[in-house]
């Protein structure tokens, strides 16, 4: 019976230890390095939390009309080493992204390089694309 029981919690600790792995995603799967992007906008909205932060930019585009673009960045402990924080982007502020689009074609982007209201160029924190961090 107690052999029974062992047996069980294991398997329950490794379910429970695969599942954040399983709901990762990697970067070839979503997006494509074949399709670059640079775009200027105003950021609407900063989401700092795990596995990814993202933040959301309008982008006017030429016949007038507005997209908002989802950009995603890499993990939190990436992103402090390269010089983000918290509150590097505020709803209203006026920033430049580089980044490669999403394979269907949506108004999303793995942000690779951005230019922030401060003048600085940082790096999107996702190594999986093969980009090294901008000179600062």
């Amino acid at each position: 019976m107690r052999a029974k029981s062992l047996a069980r919690a294991a398997c329950l600790g490794l379910l429970v230890s695969v599942a954040p792995a399983l709901a990762h995603h990697s970067f070839a799967a979503e997006y494509d390095t074949s399709k670059p992007i640079k775009v200027t906008g105003v950021v609407t909205k900063m989401e700092w939390m795990n596995p990814h932060a993202r933040f959301y930019v309008d982008v006017k585009e030429a016949d007038g009309t507005v997209s908002t673009w989802n950009f995603e960045l890499g993990a939190i402990p990436v992103l402090l080493k390269q010089g983000w924080r918290k509150d590097a982007l505020k709803p209203g502020d006026q920033v430049t992204v580089e980044g490669n689009r999403a394979k269907d074609e949506s108004h999303t982007a793995a942000a690779r390089v951005v230019l922030l209201p401060d003048g600085r160029r940082v790096f999107g924190g996702s190594a999986a694309d093969g980009s090294a961090p901008p000179n600062q």
